[in-house]
Order: C-alpha cells, then sequence, then structure tokens
C-alpha cells in the first residue's frame, strides 16, 4: 500500500510539473519568438539531465545494443514527445494553460481507456464499462465549463 501511495504521488507530482515546464517553455520560444527552439531546448536540457541520472545509476551502456530487438515503430515515441511539447508550447498562450492540458488529460483518458480495453502495446487489459466511461464524461465536462469560464 505505501508503495502504491508513492506512486501515486509521483503521478501527480509529473502532472503537476507539467504546466510549469510549459510556462517556462512558453517564455524559452518567446525570447528567441520560435517555440520549437524551446521544444528542442527543453528535450536537450532533459536528455542531458537524463545522461548524468543514468551515470548515476552505473547504467551498463553495453546493454543498448539490446535495443536492436525491439519494433521500429516504438522509436516514434521520441517524435511524440517532441509533437507534444511543441504543441503545448504553441497553444498554452493562445488557449491558456488550463483550457490547454483538460484537453491534453481528456485526449490521454479517451486513448488510455482504448489501449487498457484492448491491452494494445503489450499493457494489461482492463474493459472499458460504464463507470470508466461516466470519468471520461465527467472530463469532457470539466473541459467545457474551463472553456466557458
Amino acid at each position: 500500500m505505501k508503495t502504491q501511495l508513492l506512486y501515486i504521488l509521483v503521478a501527480i507530482a509529473a502532472g503537476a510539473v507539467l504546466p510549469l515546464q510549459a510556462g517556462l517553455n512558453v517564455q524559452l520560444g518567446k525570447s528567441v519568438q520560435q517555440p520549437i527552439f524551446a521544444a528542442f531546448a527543453s528535450f536537450l536540457i532533459g536528455s542531458i539531465g537524463l545522461l548524468i541520472y543514468l551515470y548515476i545509476l552505473k547504467f551498463n551502456f553495453a546493454s543498448i545494443v539490446q535495443t536492436k530487438t525491439v519494433s521500429p515503430i516504438v522509436w516514434i515515441a521520441g517524435i511524440l514527445g517532441a509533437f507534444y511539447v511543441a504543441a503545448v508550447i504553441i497553444l498554452a498562450p493562445k488557449l491558456g494553460t488550463a483550457l490547454t492540458f483538460s484537453l491534453i488529460v481528456t485526449g490521454q483518458m479517451v486513448i488510455s481507456l482504448i489501449l487498457d480495453h484492448y491491452g494494445l502495446l503489450g499493457l494489461p487489459v482492463k474493459q472499458i464499462n460504464w463507470q470508466r466511461m461516466i470519468g471520461v464524461i465527467f472530463l469532457v465536462a470539466g473541459v467545457l465549463l474551463i472553456r466557458k469560464f
């Protein structure tokens, strides 16, 4: 139970830093009048941070050759991440942070339900049920309220 609580807190913290990252990246993009540069800089600094973390963990870099066995499609994840960061940097000043992230969370929940329902990408199957659908409806209602007010 304690481990699950820790995971929940880390998930909340991860969600909480995304609007902060967006605001900081928007400022960086404005400084050079190019939001895509901010996305690039974000990934560059993040990559350097992750590399340092891997060294701290004493990661066996020789194991990288094992990535040859994965499907080439998995490398699209980096492009998806870049799209996400760039889209947030562009959309947050136009839609506002709250609307941008409420729409993002709605999109995440819809795709998450589909991934769970069919067990796509090797994830465990968790069927869509009426309770989960009500959760999505509440998210959409929340988006509409945030947009209106």
